[in-house]
């Protein structure tokens, strides 16, 4: 069974349709006992790292949910889910993640060698991998995923698993141990995206 947080933070609609895809069970709940008597946690999420990370600290779901990541459960975190994996965000601010990896969430316009670039960085683009993990098994270099972001996560070299590149390369997945994530959206990116959860699943 996999549970997907739901912390008020995002359609978790199109995310549920695809693990049902690939054949998960899942579950969707902000409830503490649900979320800990699942094989694996999903923790999605889109917007602004401030407000998100304020809506785990309710009920100290943050604080849980740190706790269900270190007792070795996997753990898949997606878009700004996985930005909230990592130690700090520099979004409007200085905010503190749950810090289950080292890294830090930065402005992608600050990576940026073309300036002609948009931010955000919206759409599909390719992966280029570093490092095999179970994760990306079904994975090609060249595959195409579908992201949505104007931060990114760098300094994140002891995790990091694939890249893309706008015109600097950009953080598109990481994993360490039980903890995974990935900053593009598999649930909006066709058979590859399905490929990635299903591989989750299987862990």
């Amino acid at each position: 069974m996999i549970a997907i947080v739901d912390y008020g933070v995002g359609n978790l609609f199109s995310l549920a349709s695809s693990l049902k895809a690939i054949g998960a069970e899942i579950v969707v709940s902000g409830e503490k006992k649900v979320l800990h008597e699942a094989e694996k946690i999903i923790l999605p999420g889109v917007g602004a790292f401030r407000d998100a990370r304020a809506k785990l600290a309710k009920n100290n779901l943050d604080e849980f949910l740190i706790a269900e990541a270190k007792s070795g459960k996997p753990f898949l975190g997606i878009c700004l889910g996985m930005q909230m994996m990592f130690e700090k965000s520099y979004e409007y601010g200085e905010y503190e993640g749950l810090g289950l990896l080292k890294g830090k969430v930065v402005p992608i316009k600050d990576c940026l060698t073309d300036k002609s670039l948009k931010v955000p960085h919206i759409g599909w683009n390719a992966l280029e991998i570093v490092r095999d993990n179970p994760l990306l098994k079904y994975v090609k270099n060249g595959d195409f995923v579908y992201f949505v972001h104007s931060y990114y996560v760098a300094d994140c070299a002891e995790s990091l698993l694939a890249v893309t590149d706008y015109s600097c390369p950009l953080t598109a997945a990481v994993a360490k141990d039980n903890i995974y994530a990935c900053q593009f959206h598999p649930e909006k990116s066709g058979a590859v995206g399905l490929n990635i959860l299903r591989a989750f699943n299987e862990i």
